[in-house]
């Protein structure tokens, strides 16, 4: 059964793939993100600073049929900043709830805090069903908003830009229709996969230090996998550099025989996830207008 899906990923025990209505229930988001419901600021932030209740904005979207199928929040070490720290919301349009495995679904991702450490900002993804990986969308074709915590009107700011997302979400979904049908040989199949090997493991001059091979990002974890066209060899490099457990051996003349056992760990930060999703994406999508394939508003331009 679908609702018996797990992962690593922020879904969790959480996802709601199971035809069953009305999303997460406010204790259920509570439980995961209690900084969700955070109506003022913490105590670090200065007068100028203005609250998003993300609770209001749920609550908002519910009536207009958005509900909350995953959540997730940071962890601090500052006493006191739980109930107002970073945390990211998935919600999804209430009845989009017919899926299967192998299944893309278009989703909103929503992300804010109010002790200082994110704007307010919501943006569109993509969520795989069959292996609980998100896919961040980072296309000029899909909008975004940010929305700081100063100035006048910033609930407004919000709600208006909310709108604005969820109408253009739906065009994320040209990826999945598309790339199946872009196939891929051996050498751009590493090409990718080296360059998604430079964006998880290299440091900021692009310099990288790991055992991890290439290979390694492309070994499918599923027979239906098994395929050359760009939409599975993306989602199967980003399902590897995201979820770890990648396995090698690093040459360390500090022990005893000289090597070292290394498994690579899980993308769990907030921030880490969104921005190391967004960065496969463009790739992916970099990869895709090189082999020919026009986003649907770049057709309709040229035609």
């Amino acid at each position: 059964m679908l609702n018996q899906i797990t992962g690593r990923h922020f879904y969790g025990r959480h996802a709601r793939f199971d035809n069953a209505p009305g999303g997460m229930t406010e204790d259920e988001i509570r439980s995961a993100a209690p900084s969700v419901f955070a109506t003022t600021a913490h105590e670090s932030r200065s007068e100028r600073f203005a609250p998003i209740p993300t609770i209001e904005i749920l609550r908002g979207l519910r009536k207009e049929g958005f509900v909350v199928v995953g959540a997730k929040q940071s962890v601090t070490r500052i006493p006191g900043k739980d109930d107002f720290t970073k945390h990211l919301i998935r919600l999804r349009k209430e009845g989009d709830n017919s899926f299967a495995v192998g299944d893309t679904v278009a989703e909103m991702l929503l992300k804010n805090a109010n002790d200082g450490t994110s704007v307010y900002d919501l943006f569109a993804g993509l969520f795989r069903i069959a292996c609980l990986n998100s896919l961040v969308t980072m296309s000029q074709n899909v909008s975004a908003v940010k929305v700081r915590h100063t100035g006048k009107n910033v609930i407004d700011n919000v709600i208006e830009g909310t709108f604005t997302v969820v109408e253009d979400a739906k065009l994320a979904l040209a990826a999945p229709q598309d790339w199946p049908k872009i196939v891929l040989d051996r050498e751009e199949r590493l090409a990718f996969a080296e360059a998604a090997r430079v964006l998880r493991f290299g440091d900021e001059e692009g310099n990288v230090n790991t055992p991890i091979t290439a290979n390694q990002l492309l070994t499918t974890r599923r027979s239906a996998d098994m395929e050359n066209n760009l939409w599975v060899n993306f989602n199967t490099i980003q399902e590897n550099a995201i979820r770890g457990g990648l396995k090698g051996t690093r040459i360390d003349t500090t022990v005893r025989r000289g090597r070292r056992r290394v498994t690579t760990r899980a993308v769990n930060g907030i921030d880490q996830d969104v921005k190391l999703n967004r960065a496969l994406w463009t790739l992916a999508n970099e990869m895709a207008k090189m082999k020919g394939w026009k986003s649907p508003q770049e057709a309709a331009a040229t035609a």
